[in-house]
């Protein structure tokens, strides 16, 4: 059979593991698909720039219609990254009657609907694992694996950046800015850190999680997102001395079909399997009704890794072109969008405030949680040296949002409260 023509936009990172695992692949590919695949042409910014892989100046160039619209081309491989400027090329590929791979999760998170809609209308797959979690196949195992399962929640460390920076600051006690210049360093992040460290990134694959695993139209605005920048040393050290591993967790939750969506440091008990997930690994954890726990578990990024995911949406396409049914793999969501209240979702909460170390304080404060029928779990309550305060720190049971952010408001109307240090959600004892 005549070889499968493929075009690239893009050929950086990603873009030249995918040439990478084609060319030495050919053998497996031939194997899945029945026929050679062959890069025909590829969109970069500067054909005569020093690459990673070997690539013939010849299959190179500068305009996207060269690879768009090229006749010979079946299947669009996006790995360039960027939103609206990339979201009109795939545009144009799917009503080429193009297919298209991309691994680019900011375009699915802000316009994965009308993407979707447009390939199905043209006949096209749109296919995007490796927009979430780079190697791991979370993606599939939700729409395939878990095809036949109702799933109840999602969480995870999808961001491998924050988890690395995270896990330094855990076990070395070294405080934020010092491990985030390691992180830039080492190339983990960025030299504008923003969209890992304030939780963006994990936002926008938390909302593709939740879009696929609970099928309702779930978008980026419906995520709630705190990110770790204010995280200091002292609340990872009383995290561990009362048990528990601060992650940047995403959390996709769903009661009788109304959801919340959030990313946000949390406090994992050290016993929960994604407290062991540490440094540049991402983990999801998934709750079905009828399989229970499972956790996916991998790199998140990296060449490799990511390029293995993105070939395999490719071989899916492939698989669909030898069967004609391309463009039927997309199903519309069954629920309407129906988002949680703060006074609907229920969490566990840690707490930490400076009052003034005189007798009553503690009692003052205690009344104000158990006005809202909020108790505590553990406390902590230690004086500060050279100080006439106290710190206490508290985690509490479970509490509606509403309640606990009423208390910390209330909180600073007290005379005997110095300052809220921080307060973080408390997840996982009993893992659901």
């Amino acid at each position: 059979m005549k070889a499968i023509q493929v075009g690239l936009l893009g050929l950086g990172t990603v873009g030249s593991g995918v040439v990478k695992i084609i060319n030495d692949h050919q053998d497996k590919l031939m194997h899945q698909v029945g026929c050679p695949v062959k890069v025909k042409k590829v969109l970069v910014q500067d054909v005569d720039k020093k690459r990673q892989v070997e690539f013939g100046r010849e299959l190179l160039t500068r305009n996207a219609d060269e690879v768009i619209h090229d006749p010979e081309i079946d299947v669009i491989i996006e790995v360039m990254g960027g939103v609206e400027h990339t979201k009109e090329y795939i545009l144009q590929a799917l009503q080429a009657k193009k297919h298209v791979v991309t691994a680019n999760k900011d375009l699915m998170a802000v316009y994965g609907t009308e993407l979707l809609d447009a390939a199905t209308e043209n006949g096209c797959d749109l296919f995007y694992e490796a927009s979430v979690a780079g190697g791991i196949p979370i993606l599939r195992s939700l729409v395939d694996g878990l095809a036949s399962d109702r799933i109840n929640k999602m969480m995870g460390i999808v961001n491998g950046t924050t988890n690395f920076i995270l896990t330094k600051m855990s076990k070395q006690g070294s405080p934020y800015e010092e491990v985030l210049k390691e992180a830039q360093d080492l190339g983990y992040a960025e030299s504008d850190p923003t969209a890992d460290v304030e939780g963006l990134d994990a936002a926008r694959k938390m909302a593709i999680l939740a879009r696929l695993g609970f099928s309702m139209h779930v978008d980026l605005e419906d995520v709630s997102v705190k990110g770790i920048s204010e995280v200091t040393d002292e609340d990872i050290s009383y995290s561990k001395r009362l048990g528990y591993t601060m992650k940047l967790i995403g959390i996709a939750n769903r009661d009788h079909n109304k959801v919340e969506v959030s990313v946000q440091p949390t406090l994992l008990p050290d016993y929960h399997p994604l407290a062991s997930v540490n440094n540049e690994y991402n983990a999801v954890y998934v709750y079905g009704e009828a399989v229970g726990e499972t956790m996916f578990y991998g790199p998140g990024a990296g060449s490799l890794p990511t390029a293995t995911a993105v070939v395999s949406d490719l071989v899916g396409v492939l698989k669909n072109m030898r069967l004609g049914v391309n463009g039927r793999s997309a199903v519309l969501p069954q629920f309407e969008k129906a988002l949680k209240q703060s006074d609907e979702i229920y969490a566990q909460h840690f707490l930490r405030i400076h009052v003034k170390d005189q007798v009553g304080a503690f009692s003052t404060i205690t009344s104000l949680f158990s006005e809202r029928g909020v108790s505590f779990e553990k406390i902590l309550q230690l004086p500060l040296k050279n100080s006439n305060l106290a710190e206490i720190v508290i985690v509490t049971h479970q509490a509606s949002n509403k309640d606990f952010d009423e208390i910390l408001a209330n909180l600073l109307d007290l005379e005997v409260v110095h300052g809220i240090k921080s307060s973080y959600r408390v997840e996982g004892n009993g893992y659901s």
